[in-house]
């Protein structure tokens, strides 16, 4: 079989063959040991959740549903506060993103923060259980996209945890004490783990990041109970492994070439399969050295929940030049298509496209052509690309060029480049949908997706023909961000046919998942500290409640002793440039606490702890530090550590600028051209554009310290 193949998935035949003759059989038959009996439904965690929210997607198909309809479109507009909890100011700091969401077991609510510390909250009263410190080094530079963890995993009275500096942690869910901690992957060698484990029938599932630093993708099992290894998939494949003649046969840049796992992976119990979608190739941007399409990078991958075999394939993006990451969480749904009830799997994708497959097969439900695209002999170009059938949930090429700027192509999807000349291409790697999770309505068949409506201007150019070091930044390329503002696009898009069912534009991004109830509601937070409920047959918005900082997480939805609550973090992001905070709060009909100011949150405890003041052991709160901010002329003038500067950079500024100020996964513009001391440290301070002000998280030490930095040793000037 040739896995390479243009427009069909690549399936395991004997698996396949035993999928066959079961249906033939009307029974599941084993084959292999690759398909086991079982019973529909079977397992618990299969079903929407009511009295509990057991799994980062809800349920082990991912589709942040819940039947609850005690609140619903009538009277969701009485919905108020009845607690609100502070998490100790943990993940304020500026370098920090709160995605979080919430699971809910028994009598509490379990959520992790961007320092990846870990609380357990009382349902009743909102008081803090316990919590566990993660105490992240501030050393780790492996961090490509803001330090984050979008929640924990539960069983077997554990909460499992991963962390960025690469260990997976398991909790004694009553007390918070350290069942086991293993170091599952090393930072130094450029692996983080930004999603939720999931737990499953005695195993603790976990992807690892990294794919902007030359890393081998990879998803691990391990056993619940003692934390030892059961089984390893590599996404990208090795010699003699399914896929491995995809990359080229003279060099070893498949050892490097990313395809990470941002997201929680969902489960078939009937089926035993497990399905996870995957990152871009690396280099990111260049793929000379990469000749191939790249398996199974910008994929959608099934294997055997429980020993890891390879089972299919659909590769979403052949030889991807421009990070089209799937991030976004897989969703498995039943779905009648045809007069018939399908197995479906959904993905939303940073291309603008949902891709709907048989989970069974992987072949598409709706239909995808392969269609023919641009070449850049230079760059290695795949012949063709994957278009599904139906509509896009986001623009995909660009009408008029923003200045300074000449369109190719009219800056459609799949336009190459080569070349340190930038040139726009819609959507940009910052666009489509990116992490924030799609819901599911099964009584509608309708997914949600949160995206951005954003074009990035790519450059590539030559690379040295040797391996990066391990943990180092493998890019390959770059790209800018345009002046014009990023929009946000929330889209109902209905399975039945891959079509818009409603859509609309935001005024800023879109960065908060989204979670669909029985009573016709979505939930879904805004950038501006606000959670809203929207009808979900129409998106019309029937109600909101500002949490006073950015409610950049998915909310979940249980009910207890009787009542249906909502519970969600209200905590900021770093991509979004919204306000931090450290809030859980619970929503219920006869609550009584009313919103709050837009930005009011608790100021940090003192500078982040990625970059302390050397000469004080004392450190300055961000509160003194936003009371007596300095004047730009004197920060600038001031002597500077560069060593510290060099950290507040690495923690705060890398994942907007880059590690070389020229550009990073958050579209900030390069910092090459900015001479002056006074305009930088005025920026950190007071914002411009998009990037929010940092002079209230960030002490005058620490500005000065970073504005030499950026000077000194990013760009020195003879």
């Amino acid at each position: 079989m040739n896995l390479a193949s243009k427009g069909k998935p690549a399936t395991a035949v004997s698996w396949l063959c035993g999928i066959a003759i079961a249906a033939l059989l009307g029974a599941c038959v084993t084959i292999d040991n690759t398909a086991r009996q079982s019973s529909p439904r079977a397992h618990p965690w299969s079903n929407p959740p009511t009295t509990q929210w057991p799994t980062n997607g809800g349920d082990l198909y991912n589709r942040r549903y819940s039947p609850l309809a005690q609140i619903n479109k009538n009277n969701v507009s009485e919905l108020k506060g009845v607690w609100r909890t502070h998490l100790n100011g943990s993940g304020i700091g500026p370098q920090y993103s709160g995605e979080a969401q919430p699971l809910v077991i028994g009598d509490v609510i379990y959520v992790s923060t961007g320092a990846n510390d870990v609380f357990a909250l009382s349902i009743e009263t909102g008081e803090i259980l316990w919590n566990y410190a993660a105490n992240l080094t501030p050393e780790n530079n492996a961090v490509c996209c803001g330090w984050v963890s979008r929640g924990v995993g539960y069983g077997d009275g554990r909460i499992y945890a991963g962390q960025l500096d690469g260990k997976l942690v398991a909790l004694d869910a009553d007390s918070g004490e350290v069942a086991w901690s293993i170091q599952a992957e090393r930072w130094q060698e450029g692996y983080t783990i930004t999603s939720a484990p999931l737990y499953y029938d005695g195993l603790v599932i976990t992807g690892f990041a990294g794919g902007e630093r030359g890393i081998r993708g990879r998803v691990k099992a391990y056993d619940a109970e003692t934390g030892a290894l059961e089984w390893t998939f590599y996404t990208i494949p090795g010699p003699g492994e399914i896929g491995h003649e995809t990359w080229p046969q003279d060099n070893d840049f498949w050892m490097d070439g990313g395809a990470p796992v941002w997201q929680t992976p969902a489960v078939d119990p009937d089926l035993d399969l497990l399905y996870f979608s995957t990152g871009n190739a690396g280099p990111d941007y260049n793929g000379r050295l990469r000749a191939g399409d790249n398996l199974f990078s910008a994929s959608i991958v099934a294997v055997d929940a429980r020993t890891g075999e390879y089972r299919w394939h659909f590769q979403q993006v052949h030889h991807d030049l421009w990070d089209y990451d799937s991030a976004n969480p897989v969703v498995l749904f039943d779905i009648e298509i045809d007069g018939r009830i399908r197995k479906g799997l959904g993905q939303a994708s940073k291309t603008g496209w949902v891709y709907i497959l048989d989970r069974i097969t992987g072949e598409p439900l709706i239909g995808i052509e392969e269609r023919p695209v641009p070449q850049e002999p230079r760059q290695a170009t795949a012949a063709t690309q994957p278009y599904p059938v139906g509509d896009a949930f986001i623009p995909q090429s660009i009408p008029i060029a923003p200045e300074g700027l000449e369109l190719i192509n009219n800056g459609a999807i799949f336009t190459p480049f080569w070349s340190d000349k930038p040139v726009p291409i819609k959507p940009g790697g910052g666009g489509g949908a990116l992490w924030p999770p799609s819901s599911f309505d099964p009584e509608t068949g309708y997914m949600f997706v949160c995206a951005t409506d954003r074009l990035w201007a790519y450059i590539s150019g030559e690379i040295d023909d040797e391996r990066p070091p391990a943990g180092a930044g493998f890019l390959g390329g770059g790209f800018r961000g345009a002046h014009l503002h990023s929009l946000g696009i929330f889209a109902a898009m209905d399975m039945h046919t891959n079509t818009i069912a409603w859509q609309q534009h935001w005024p800023e991004a879109c960065y908060s998942g989204s979670v669909a109830t029985g009573g016709g509601l979505l939930f879904v937070g805004r950038t501006d500290g606000r959670l809203t409920a929207l009808d979900s047959s129409t998106g019309q918005r029937l109600w909101e409640f500002q949490t006073g900082a950015g409610m950049n997480s998915t909310a979940s939805v249980f009910e207890h002793a009787g009542k249906q609550y909502v519970v969600a973090l209200s905590a900021g992001n770093l991509f979004a440039g919204s306000v931090k905070g450290d809030s859980v709060w619970l929503f219920a009909l006869d609550g009584s606490l009313e919103q709050v100011a837009p930005g009011v949150a608790p100021p940090p405890p003192g500078p982040p702890p990625a970059q302390p003041a050397p000469e004080s052991s004392e450190p300055e709160s961000s509160e003194s530090a936003a009371a007596t901010a300095p004047t730009a002329t004197a920060v600038a003038e001031a002597s500077a550590d560069l060593r510290n500067g060099q950290s507040v950079y690495a923690s705060t500024c890398t994942f907007c600028h880059g590690e070389a100020g020229t550009g990073g996964h958050g579209g900030g513009p390069t910092l090459q051209e900015i001479t002056d001391a006074d305009v930088i440290s005025t920026m950190v301070m007071q914002g411009r554009n998009m990037m929010p002000g940092l002079g209230g998280m960030l002490s005058e030490t620490q500005i000065r310290d970073v504005t030499a930095y950026i000077l000194q040793r990013l760009f020195p000037r003879d």
